[in-house]
C-alpha cells in the first residue's frame, strides 16, 4: 500500500509559478509510474501530466504541455510538478496518483493523494 501526500499549493495570479510535491510511503513507490491530475469546480476530474518509474517517458495534456514539467526522485519517493506561467483556467485541486503509465491516462490509479489546492487569480 502506499501512502501519497501533496503539498505546494496555494493562491497565486496569473504569469506565476508554483512547484507542486507528492511524497510517497509505505510502498515501492519507485515500481510505479506516477501522475497529476486536477479537478476545477464542477468539473470533471482530468489528466495533467504522468511519469514512467524510471522518469525516462513522459506525457502532458495538451493544455499545459511547455508550461508544466513532472519529474521525480525515487531516492526521496517524490513526484513533483512544476508549474510555470500559470492561468486561471489552471485553478483546482490537484492530486497526485501512482500506477501504469498506460492506465493513468485513462484515469486510473492505484493510488491517489488528497489533492492540494491551486488558485490562479487574474
Amino acid at each position: 500500500q502506499v501512502q501519497l501526500v501533496e503539498s505546494g499549493g496555494g493562491l497565486t495570479q496569473a504569469g506565476d509559478s508554483l512547484r507542486l510535491s507528492c511524497v510517497a510511503s509505505g510502498g515501492m513507490f519507485r515500481s510505479y509510474a506516477g501522475a497529476w491530475f486536477r479537478q476545477a469546480p464542477g468539473k470533471e476530474r482530468e489528466f495533467v501530466a504522468s511519469i514512467s518509474w524510471g522518469g525516462g517517458t513522459t506525457y502532458y495534456a495538451d493544455a499545459v504541455k511547455d508550461r508544466f514539467t513532472i519529474s521525480r526522485d525515487n531516492a526521496e519517493s517524490t513526484l513533483y510538478l512544476q508549474m510555470n506561467v500559470l492561468k486561471p483556467e489552471d485553478t483546482g485541486v490537484y492530486h497526485c496518483a501512482a500506477g501504469s503509465l498506460t492506465t493513468l491516462q485513462l484515469g486510473a490509479a492505484d493510488f491517489w493523494g488528497q489533492g492540494t489546492q491551486v488558485t490562479v487569480s487574474s
